[in-house]
């Protein structure tokens, strides 16, 4: 275990952190659940709804540094063309 006042804080920090990316990628994973399974119902409205909240999501995961752009950009590619295909 850390010995120093400075590596003390830093476990703390870390750990708070960690939570935080964990229910935030928990977030993520749960609406691109969400779009997908509208788009698969083929409800198009719910389906968009849904794309939009996913997406300003992981922009911000992205916008944080929890993910890297380039997923992020293919998490939502992916979903808006699951979405198209119900258009």
């Amino acid at each position: 275990m850390a010995n120093h006042k400075s590596a003390l804080k830093r476990v703390r920090q870390t750990k708070v952190r960690t939570e935080r990316n964990r229910q935030r990628k928990s977030t993520i994973k749960t609406l691109r659940k969400e779009t997908l399974a509208a788009a698969e119902a083929g409800d198009a409205k719910a389906a968009a709804e849904s794309l939009s909240k996913f997406s300003s999501a992981v922009d911000k995961a992205a916008k944080k540094g929890m993910i890297h752009k380039n997923k992020a950009a293919n998490l939502k590619s992916r979903a808006a063309k699951s979405v198209a295909s119900v258009g």
